[in-house]
C-alpha cells in the first residue's frame, strides 16, 4: 500500500526516485478479445470468403466445430502470392513495437505463415518497410498453427497503420494467420480519443498481473489495511503444494452469524484465464478502500453478508501461463491442473443419479430431490480427482453458501445450470433446473449491468452471438458437460452457482485491466447483492432452539434446501407468493404462505416445529437412561385378531349349547312312542326312544331308536 492509501504499485529508478509503473510496458493496440479494435479497423488485400475475412485475423480467435460459415478461425488470403497483406488501423498515431502471430484455428486444415514483412504508414498510401540496414527485415513466423510467436521490432515505428505482408507459408496449406500488434498510443494533447472510445478508471488500485507470491502479498496488504473486516485462510493445497488462499470480507470475520447469508466468488479454475483472478484481487482492494471511506453501499453489503473471495483455484496452471506472458500463453497453456485435469468439470456427475431416480420414481420415497450424495467411487483415493477439486468440495460442504459465481474467460456470457443435457448423446439442448426462473434472473443481473455483455451491437468474441440472448445462456444449450462445478453445487449443496465469462481475452495485457475492471465492477457488486433476494428465516423447536438440517420445500419447485447448523436458511426466489413447508425428522411439519417483494432484501419467514408423539416418548425414555419403547405393532395386531375370532366362536358355541346341542353332537332321551327327541349338532344328531331330532338338514329316526343325520339329511337307522 502506498503512502496515499492506495494499492498502486511503485518502482524506483537508478537515482532512487519513485516513478509510476502504470505505463511501464506498451499496451496491445489490436486486442482481438478486448473489443478495442472494431471490425472496420481491420483490412486485407484479399479474402478467401467472409468467414475468413480480416476481422477474423485476431490472436487466439477460435473457430467452431463446423467451418465454412461466418466464424472461421483466422484471416485467409484469396490468392497465394507475396502481395497479400493484413492491415490494422489504430485510428491514432501509435508507437508500434512488435507483432505476435498464430496460424489458423481449425480442426480440419493446417495453415500458417512462416515469414513476413512489416510496413507502417500515416495515411495508408505511403508505406515504410522495416529494414535491417539496406535490406527489408524478414520476420520468422510460425512452425505450427496454435503456439504464438512474438517478434519485437529492433526500433519502434510510429504511424497510424501497420501491415503484415506474408512472404512464405506452410507448404501443405495457404496464407492464413491470426495476429496481435504491440505498441503504445502516442500522447493525445486534445484528449480527442479519450472522449470518443477510451475507458479510464478513477479507482487507485493495483492494475497488474500478479504472480503467486505477489498475490499472497497483496492479500496480506488488504488484510493489514482492513483487519476489522477481513480474514485470510486457505482451503487446501494444489498438486505442487501451493496453498489455495481465500479472503473473507465481513463485519465479523471468522464466524457465521445467524441470519447472515454466505456468498462466494472464485476464479482461476482454468489457470490461463487470468482476468477473473485479477478482477477478484481488484474487488478485495476496492471493497476495503470503499468501506474505509464510508461508502454506504459497500458498508451495507459487508455488514449484512459474509463474502468469500478465492482468486486462484489452479495456481500451478496460472504460474505456467504467467511465465509465458499474456501474448504467448495461447489458448490453453496452463488451463489444466498439474496432473492434467480440468478442475471446473472434475466434480461427480450427480445429474445422472438424480435423473435415474426420477425415472424410477424413487423421489421422494427412496431419495431426496436435493443434497444428492457423492458416489463412493468418487471418494476413493485412486479416483481421477484433482486435489484442488477435493479441496473445493470440502469447502462447499463446510460453509452454508447461498449464492456463488465462478469467473471464467474467453467469452462474454453468463451460464447457469444444468450444464449437462438430459438426452443421451445430445451435444446441446436446453436443460433447465427446477429453479430455472431464479437462475435466469441471477444471470441477467450480472449480464445486464456489464458494460458490454448484453450490448447487441458488440462484435462476437468467437462463434456465438450471446448478446442476442441478453448475454446469458443455459449451460447445456451452449455445450454439454458432465460433472461441472455449477451442477454439483446445485445438486449437493444449497448454493446456486453460475459461471461468468468476463472477457473475450483470457489473459489480457495488464494495460487493459483498468478497462476490464470498469466493464465488470458494477456487475460484481450487483450479483453479490442478489444473495439478499427471496426468503430467509430460522426453523426452531418449541424451546426456541434452532433445528439443523430441516428441509425447506416450496410448492411448485421440485428442489428443496436444508437449514444450517443454527437452523437458519435462505431460499433464493423471484417476487411472488409461495407456500413453504418446513419439516425435520422427529417433528411435525408446518406450512405457511410467504411473500417475496420486489424491493431488495429477503422476506423473513420463520417456522416453529413441535415434536411428534413417538419422538417425545423416545426423548423421555432416553432422558432416564432407558431404551426407547419399541412396540411390536404387527405381531400384536395379529394376536388380537385371533383372540377376536376365538371369542366369537366361544360365544356362538355357548348359544348353541343353550339351545340343547353343541356344535359337535346332540343327545336326546327316549321315551315311548317317540318322546323326548334330542337336538343335533352341525354334523348329526341323535334321537332316542320313539323318535329323534335331526341336526341341520337332518332327518328323524324311527322305531325303537332313531338316529340323526348329518348335513344333507337322511338317517341310517
Amino acid at each position: 500500500m502506498s503512502a496515499s492509501g492506495t494499492f498502486k504499485p511503485q518502482h524506483k529508478n537508478s537515482t532512487g526516485a519513485i516513478e509510476d509503473s502504470s505505463n511501464y510496458l506498451c499496451p496491445c493496440v489490436t486486442g482481438q478479445f478486448t473489443l478495442k479494435i472494431d471490425d472496420f479497423q481491420l483490412h486485407a488485400s484479399t479474402i478467401k470468403r467472409y468467414g475468413l475475412g480480416a476481422h477474423r485475423g485476431r490472436l487466439n480467435i477460435q473457430a467452431g466445430l463446423y467451418e465454412d460459415d461466418l466464424y472461421d478461425g483466422g484471416w485467409c488470403a484469396g490468392r497465394e502470392d507475396p502481395l497479400q497483406w493484413l492491415e490494422v488501423d489504430a485510428r491514432r498515431l501509435t508507437k508500434f513495437t512488435g507483432v505476435v502471430s498464430q496460424g489458423r484455428s481449425s480442426l480440419w486444415s493446417s495453415d500458417w505463415v512462416t515469414s513476413y514483412k512489416v510496413m507502417v504508414s500515416n495515411d495508408s498510401h505511403t508505406w515504410v518497410t522495416l529494414r535491417n540496414g539496406s535490406h527489408d527485415l524478414i520476420f520468422t513466423g510460425n512452425r505450427e498453427k496454435e503456439i504464438p510467436v512474438r517478434n519485437v521490432f529492433p526500433t519502434p515505428m510510429v504511424g497510424r497503420y501497420l501491415r503484415i505482408n506474408p512472404r512464405s507459408w506452410y507448404g501443405g496449406g495457404t496464407i492464413c494467420m491470426r495476429a496481435e500488434i504491440l505498441g503504445c498510443p502516442m500522447p493525445d494533447p486534445n484528449n480527442y480519443y479519450h472522449r470518443r472510445n477510451e475507458v479510464t478508471t478513477t479507482d487507485n488500485l493495483d492494475f497488474r498481473h500478479h504472480s503467486y507470491k505477489d498475490m499472497r502479498q497483496l492479500m496480506k496488504v488488504v488484510n493489514d489495511m482492513c483487519p476489522n473486516i477481513t480474514r485470510i485462510y486457505n482451503i487446501g493445497k494444489s498438486h505442487n503444494g501451493l496453498k489455495l488462499y481465500a479472503i473473507e470480507i465481513s463485519d465479523n470475520p471468522g464466524e457465521h452469524e445467524v441470519g447472515e447469508p454466505e456468498f462466494r466468488y472464485l476464479a482461476g479454475s482454468h489457470g490461463n484465464e487470468a482476468l477473473g483472478r485479477e478482477l477478484l484481487l481488484l474487488l478485495m482492494q476496492f471493497m476495503c478502500l470503499e468501506y474505509r471511506s464510508g461508502n454506504p453501499r459497500i458498508r451495507h453489503l459487508v455488514d449484512q453478508t459474509r463474502i468469500h473471495l478465492l482468486p486462484s483455484v489452479n495456481p500451478d496452471g496460472y504460474e505456467k501461463a504467467f511465465q509465458a506472458g499474456s501474448e504467448l500463453c495461447g489458448w490453453s497453456l496452463g488451463r489444466w491442473s498439474q496432473d492434467g485435469m480440468d478442475i471446473h468439470h472434475n466434480f461427480p456427475d450427480l445429474n445422472s443419479i438424480l435423473w435415474e431416480a426420477e425415472v424410477k420414481k424413487w423421489i421422494p420415497r427412496k431419495m431426496h430431490n436435493h443434497h444428492v450424495a457423492i458416489p463412493g467411487w468418487y471418494q476413493a483415493k485412486n479416483a481421477t480427482v484433482a486435489v484442488e477439486t477435493r479441496a473445493l468440495v470440502a469447502w462447499m460442504e463446510k460453509l452454508p453458501f447461498v449464492l456463488g459465481g465462478n469467473l471464467q474467460g474467453g467469452e462474454l456470457v453468463v451460464t447457469f445450470p444444468y450444464d449437462r443435457t438430459r438426452t443421451q448423446g445430445a451435444v446441446r439442448e436446453t436443460s433447465p433446473t427446477p429453479d430455472d426462473h431464479v437462475f435466469r434472473w441471477l444471470a441477467f443481473s450480472y449480464a445486464s449491468t456489464h458494460r458490454l455483455m448484453a450490448d447487441a451491437s458488440r462484435r462476437v468474441c468467437h462463434t456465438e452471438d450471446f448478446a442476442k440472448e441478453d448475454g446469458t445462456i443455459n449451460g447445456a444449450s451452449w455445450h454439454t458437460a458432465a460433472g461441472s462445478m455449477n451442477d454439483f453445487s446445485y445438486l449437493h449443496t444449497n448454493c446456486l452457482e453460475l459461471s461468468m465469462y468476463v472477457g473475450c481475452d483470457k489473459f489480457p495485457h495488464e494495460s487493459e485491466l483498468p478497462e476490464e475492471w470498469e466493464n465488470n465492477r458494477e456487475s460484481l457488486l450487483v450479483f453479490m447483492e442478489q444473495v439478499h433476494r427471496g426468503l430467509k428465516g430460522v426453523v426452531k423447536d418449541l424451546r426456541g432452539q434452532g433445528i439443523a438440517n430441516a428441509v425447506i420445500s416450496v410448492e411448485g419447485i421440485g428442489h428443496d434446501i436444508r437449514t444450517a447448523t443454527d437452523g437458519d436458511y435462505w431460499r433464493l426466489l423471484n417476487p411472488g407468493e409461495y407456500q413453504v413447508t418446513a419439516r425435520a425428522d422427529g417433528y411435525s411439519l408446518t406450512r405457511k404462505m410467504c411473500e417475496v417483494g420486489y424491493e431488495m432484501g429477503a422476506t423473513r419467514c420463520d417456522f416453529t416445529l413441535g415434536r411428534t408423539n413417538l419422538s417425545r416418548i423416545k426423548e423421555i425414555m432416553e432422558k432416564f437412561n432407558k431404551q426407547p419403547i419399541r412396540l411390536p405393532v404387527r405381531p400384536l395386531r395379529a394376536r388380537r385378531g385371533r383372540q377376536r375370532r376365538l371369542g366369537a366362536y366361544r360365544t356362538k358355541r355357548a348359544a348353541g349349547e343353550a339351545r340343547g346341542g353343541g356344535d359337535w353332537g346332540g343327545g336326546g332321551g327316549g321315551g315311548g312312542g317317540g318322546g323326548g327327541g334330542g337336538g343335533g349338532g352341525r354334523w348329526g344328531g341323535g334321537g332316542g326312544g320313539g323318535g329323534g331330532g335331526g341336526g341341520r338338514g337332518g332327518g328323524g329316526g324311527g322305531g325303537g331308536g332313531g338316529g340323526g343325520g348329518g348335513r344333507g339329511g337322511g338317517g341310517w337307522g
